[in-house]
């Protein structure tokens, strides 16, 4: 501490000093000791307000820094969420939508889109219908995907981080709770309810638009501050035409 310091007292007694000099010089000059006061008075009343607005300046700064350090650290989160589980979660629901195409022609994000073009897809990801039906081997697979990311899901949802981003909050909880359902039906799934069908087809629809969506809205994250991830993220874009890491796809 001492060291930190160390420049403050000499520093403040050569300010103090050169003050006095120049009042000193005023009254040489002037010699009206009257105004000296008066105005020093009237600048020490004015220092408290000066200092009241230092103090909202900075603290309105501080909170700013202090969110934009949230949503970069959540963010982080989101990504590891992507890495983890959401990209193989769009993969395996893209693969089972009906009317999948019309979904990659407005969802294909690309290098050059720009703000307009993510608020558009995402327009379109909100009112999609999301034909998704997927048949019994396919939904035992996607449970046993499920169980097996249980305890990450779990993490998450215990990071403090998430209070601050309702939006992907309920995604993880849509994605916990189709993982719940699919866990609490046991076998091979081939023998399942049409009732008990409907009611997981309209979970994972659930899911799965959370999941476009929040897709949508970290890639545009990735392209304004990461343009280097977003490169990777725009062509594994498994909401894309060919989706492929390979640069030169055709």
């Amino acid at each position: 501490m001492p060291k930190k310091t160390s420049w403050l007292v000499p520093v403040s007694l050569v300010l103090v000093a050169l003050s006095a000099f120049v009042y000193g010089v005023h009254y040489l000059i002037f010699r009206d000791a009257h105004s000296i006061f008066f105005y020093l008075l009237l600048d020490i009343a004015f220092l408290f307000l000066n200092v009241l607005v230092v103090i909202i300046f900075i603290e309105r700064l501080l909170a700013r820094r202090e969110r934009q350090t949230v949503f970069q650290k959540l963010n982080m989160v989101i990504g590891t969420f992507f890495s983890e589980v959401g990209l193989e979660l769009l993969k395996r629901f893209s693969a089972r939508v009906a009317n999948a195409d019309g979904l990659k022609e407005r969802l294909g994000v690309r290098p050059g889109w720009t703000r307009k073009d993510f608020q558009k897809a995402t327009a379109a990801a909100k009112g999609f219908s999301y034909d998704l039906n997927i048949d019994p081997p396919s939904l035992l697979e996607l449970k046993t995907f499920l169980s097996q990311k249980r305890d990450f899901l779990v993490r998450l949802l215990e990071n403090p981080s998430l209070l601050e981003h309702d939006r992907f909050t309920d995604l993880l909880w849509a994605v916990f709770h189709l993982a719940e359902e699919l866990s609490f039906r046991e076998g091979d799934l081939e023998g399942l309810p049409e009732a008990d069908h409907r009611h997981i087809m309209a979970d994972a629809k659930r899911a799965y638009a959370h999941i476009t969506i929040e897709w949508l809205a970290y890639t545009e994250h990735l392209k304004e501050n990461y343009p280097f991830l977003f490169s990777l993220a725009a062509r594994i874009n498994p909401l894309g035409a060919n989706p492929s890491a390979y640069i030169n796809n055709p």
